[in-house]
């Protein structure tokens, strides 16, 4: 559905993305993940047509997107910065997006009123934040958008207004196919909702996995020996983090699990147990062995 190839942009002498390539397969949940200027809005800026690549192909059901006015009927990007016209009420609004977009669902429209229970009447840039946002994704649900492309989608609304926002989103992909994209520092939310994870650094993808194949060649391992940890396990196993809490020792560790188990189990553990591992917990320790690295970590 998303299929991008060898995108470079340059800003003055700033190299924004570095030959970056990404795929997201139709109908489903794919995360976008990264640190602070990596080059994750800077992405979705030329996946919605703002920005032109210097060189590279992006393409959206086979479509080039830059300047694709029939394609951009069809996608629909919620930012973290919003823009409403100032004078204009939710129904306002409502009129606007249903002149722009050919699929608006007016009945569906009026039907998540109950979600969202905010009077139409009511001027959006008198609206808190995450009120504000709110209507952004009333109104972005009922174009009935191909693709939703989000950029940190869910900061400043309520818990219970975040799970029925990804409730109505996920209905969309398992109904309609909807593809989503979705940047978010949130990595444990995203854990939740997301089919395949993308991480950036410096302006590339470095890991594209589905989120199960991400998490299948890290693990995190507790064990605890008699005595002291036996360095040779060390030289013998591939360790991103080593930590000891009394007893025990946290690690984790790059490889076949199984063989990493045998190996220490050579050396006769009283404890050897494995823990699950988070994407946040995944994220930290890939970009860990490209020199984005952090310390006293605690597991």
């Amino acid at each position: 559905m998303i299929k991008v190839s060898n995108i470079n942009k340059t800003f003055d002498d700033i190299k924004a993305l570095n030959d970056l390539s990404l795929n997201v397969k139709k109908g489903t949940v794919y995360g976008l993940i990264g640190p602070n200027g990596a080059g994750k809005t800077t992405i979705i800026k030329h996946l919605t047509g703002v920005y032109k690549q210097d060189s590279g192909e992006i393409k959206i059901d086979n479509q080039p997107v830059y300047e694709n006015i029939p394609l951009k009927t069809k996608t629909v990007c919620i930012g973290d910065d919003l823009y409403f016209f100032s004078t204009y009420s939710i129904r306002d609004m409502a009129n606007f997006y249903k002149g722009l977009y050919p699929d608006w669902d007016e009945e569906r429209f009026l039907a998540l009123k109950e979600v969202f229970k905010i009077d139409l009447k009511r001027k959006i840039k008198k609206l808190s934040k995450g009120m504000q946002k709110q209507v952004a994704f009333w109104l972005g649900i009922c174009t009935k958008p191909d693709v939703l492309i989000l950029d940190e989608p869910v900061d400043g609304l309520d818990p219970v207004m975040r799970k029925n926002v990804w409730k109505l989103l996920l209905s969309d992909v398992a109904e309609r196919e909807m593809t989503v994209l979705v940047s978010s520092h949130n990595l444990r939310e995203l854990e939740d909702v997301c089919d395949h994870v993308g991480i950036m650094h410096k302006g590339q993808v470095v890991l594209e996995k589905s989120l199960d194949e991400a998490k299948g060649n890290i693990h995190k391992v507790q064990t605890a020996f008699k005595e002291a940890f036996p360095e040779e396990i060390k030289e013998k196993i591939e360790i991103l983090h080593f930590e000891q809490f009394g007893s025990v020792y946290s690690l984790i560790v790059k490889g076949n699990i199984d063989e990493i188990k045998a190996l220490i189990s050579d050396y006769s553990p009283i404890i050897l147990d494995t823990l699950a591992l988070t994407l946040e917990e995944v994220f930290i320790y890939e970009l860990g062995g490209l020199g984005y690295e952090t310390t006293g970590i605690i597991l």
